[in-house]
């Protein structure tokens, strides 16, 4: 028979087993826990440091074709905002040059056209000297501007006026009236 202290030392090993046993997963368990808050956490990592480095390259690239359009804007002709008013006996252009001075205003006259031409100065020049300043946004006019206009009249190019006032050219342009002459039949 089996007394009674032989069966509590042996159920005391396999408890003390049990109990070692269970330790030991536990400790497994903690480490795998803690192994994958690691991974997790170096996941989160990279996954924030990729979306920042995906807005810098947004950014990048945002710089970079705004670039592009600007040194497209200076390498084009871009044409002159203008009005054109028509009489019985005179043509009128109103033309908005604002910023420009009344010298860099160029106005050539054919016998039916008139070219009106001027370059833009772009804001951020005025800026030269402040390195840190930069264009956010550029839609006004820059760089070389022409309008040419052509009539189905010819122009009296003796008494073409120009008049500059406030960043505006009215152009008074008349028509040149050819009068007609009798021809005698013989």
């Amino acid at each position: 028979m089996v007394d009674s202290e032989t069966i509590e030392e042996k159920i005391s090993d396999k408890k003390e087993k049990f109990d070692e046993k269970f330790e030991e997963r536990k400790e497994k368990i903690d480490d795998k826990k803690e192994k994958s808050k690691n991974i997790a956490d170096n996941v989160i990592n990279d996954l924030y440091k990729s979306i920042d480095d995906f807005k810098e390259n947004i950014k990048s690239m945002q710089k970079a074709a705004d670039q592009k359009y600007s040194d497209y804007k200076k390498s084009t002709v871009q044409t002159l905002d203008i009005d054109l008013i028509e009489t019985k006996d005179v043509y009128y252009i109103k033309a908005a040059v604002p910023g420009v001075e009344k010298e860099d205003v160029l106005i050539e006259a054919g016998d039916n056209d008139i070219t009106i031409e001027t370059t833009f100065k772009p804001y951020i020049e005025e800026f030269a000297e402040d390195e840190t300043a930069e264009v956010i946004s550029s839609s006004l006019k820059s760089g070389r501007c022409v309008k040419t206009v052509r009539f189905e009249n010819s122009l009296d190019l003796e008494n073409i006026t120009a008049k500059f006032a406030n960043g505006i050219v009215i152009v008074t342009i008349p028509k040149l009236i050819i009068p007609k002459h009798k021809v005698n039949v013989e």
